[in-house]
């Protein structure tokens, strides 16, 4: 019984510690319904007086984009702001022969009279830390707007951005992401489906009651006194946005965010990809946890409300843990409900936990028909999306747990990019990108056997007890096969 009672143990603190985490959105939610009868704006910049408009610096941090490299730069120079004020800087850190294109095109560019600069480092010290930090002590900007090589601004960009640093207590504003493949294939829209959720419902309930947010390392702009003020870029973490942007909240400076500006950008189209994304996210999101979480607990300027979710916000990458520990545990926990039938009142009071899907199942069908209407029609295509969101995010739950391991340890490890593909529709072909992984990696075989494992978990459902089988955890067990099932057969997929 012993074994017994540490495996009840150790499933029920992880369903404890989920709830927890689907308390905090229901409360995310709330603050999202209430933010929207709140109207205040706060002053702004007059950028039709020149003597309002400050002086921009616009960094381009690129690491190897051959593919997207001319699409960026077309990009970059259409926006509108007024060119006496604006610089822009190519941090580029390439290794490759995008360095030679890339010069080339910065030259044509510089002969049409754009002020752009190719930035180049002897090394890729703190990686994309590093290399903003070095770009920021050349730049000329009080403001320094930064975009990832897949993002395509708008361009009125910086005349809806730039206006609100004039409450000067502002150290950042971030923009909403939007995706131009959404709808490329069902890991694009899986994947934008995540987003939106963030983008919605977790950066907007945030900020409505002042809680800490994160710039999301692309698709905002910094004043560059708070870059500062903050301690500057620091390569020490995985995720160096999320670093500063605690950092710069605790002291006490103020997110701005705005919903309704959106920066169009590509999803990652191959598994591989969203793999690297996917491990360097939720790496970085640990490493900030060990880095700043006693720093948010001892300063006393902090409600003890944004501590809790300054807390859960940092944690959040850690409830792909606690989802694997639960999956793994629960075919386990099946024998033993019908083994000793004196639990079986525990397991209909750890059944409540059920309410946790529920509650996120509520949470995002909020952030769903905001962009997809609410009608009944919208509602049926919501409940497939959120049950197959559910089962590939589960699917992911082992990748990601082995990256939040490394971060809680402390483990180092290279700042791994994310191929671009320029993919956007559906006829764009991402085969032969000469920057994909050509091998899967080992983790693929234990996705494999977690496939095969939880399919032994529906088969259980028939076998065990003795009144007929018990099918009360078959459609967890069912979506953990098939989320497990497809990153598994995507990841095997030929490369070219």
């Amino acid at each position: 019984m012993l074994l017994e009672s540490a495996i009840i143990v150790v499933y029920s603190t992880a369903l404890i510690l989920i709830f927890m985490y689907a308390l905090a959105q229901l409360n995310l939610l709330f603050n999202y319904i209430g933010s929207k009868k709140s109207s205040s704006k706060g002053p702004t910049f007059n950028l039709s007086n020149p003597a309002e408009v400050p002086y921009v610096t616009v960094q381009l941090p690129v690491y190897n984009e051959m593919y997207v490299m001319d699409r960026l730069l077309e990009n970059i120079v259409e926006l509108d702001y007024p060119s006496e004020k604006i610089e822009i800087q190519v941090l580029d850190d390439s290794t490759d022969e995008s360095v030679e294109t890339t010069a080339k095109q910065i030259q044509k560019l510089q002969q049409q009279g754009f002020n752009i600069q190719h930035i180049r480092r002897k090394n890729r010290k703190g990686f994309k830390a590093g290399a903003l930090k070095e770009g920021l002590e050349i730049a000329k900007g009080e403001f320094i707007a930064i975009f990832d090589a897949d993002f395509l601004p708008d361009s009125d960009w910086l005349q809806r951005t730039i206006p609100f640093f004039k409450d000067e207590k502002i150290g950042v504003v971030q923009t909403r992401w939007s995706h131009i493949n959404r709808n490329y294939s069902l890991l694009t829209k899986v994947q934008a489906f995540a987003l939106d959720a963030h983008f919605t419902l977790e950066q907007v309930g945030r900020s409505a009651k002042g809680h800490f947010i994160n710039f999301n390392g692309t698709a905002g702009v910094w004043r560059k006194e708070c870059i500062i003020d903050a301690g500057n870029w620091e390569g020490d973490t995985l995720t160096e946005d999320l670093d500063l942007s605690y950092r710069a909240q605790l002291k006490n400076w103020k997110f701005k965010y705005l919903e309704d500006v959106e920066t169009p950008a590509e999803l990652p189209v191959v598994i591989s990809a969203a793999r690297s994304q996917q491990f360097r996210w939720n790496k970085g999101g640990a490493e900030n946890f060990r880095k700043m979480i006693g720093r948010v607990f001892s300063n006393k300027n902090v409600s003890f409300k944004t501590k809790v979710h300054g807390l859960l916000h940092l944690l959040n990458s850690t409830m792909f843990l606690n989802v694997l520990i639960v999956a793994i545990l629960s075919i386990p926990m099946l024998y033993i409900k019908n083994e000793y039938a004196h639990l079986k009142a525990y397991f209909y009071v750890m059944s409540f936990f059920v309410i946790s899907t529920l509650i996120f199942f509520i949470c995002y069908w909020f952030m769903y028909k905001k962009t997809h209407g609410a009608s009944m029609k919208s509602f049926v295509q919501y409940i497939v999306m959120f049950f197959t969101f559910f089962s590939i995010a589960m699917g992911f739950s082992l990748h990601n747990s082995i990256a939040v391991i490394e971060g809680h340890i402390g483990k180092r490890s290279e700042f791994v990019r994310t191929p671009k593909f320029n993919i956007n529709s559906l006829s764009d072909n991402w085969k032969n990108n000469k920057y994909l992984r050509k091998k899967p990696s080992l983790n693929v075989i234990l996705e494999g056997i977690l496939m095969l494992y939880f399919g032994f978990g529906m088969y259980s459902a028939f076998v065990v007890g003795d009144q007929g089988g018990d099918f009360g955890l078959f459609p967890f067990h069912f979506m953990l096969f098939t989320g497990f099932g497809f990153v598994f057969f995507q990841s095997l997929k030929p490369r070219t």
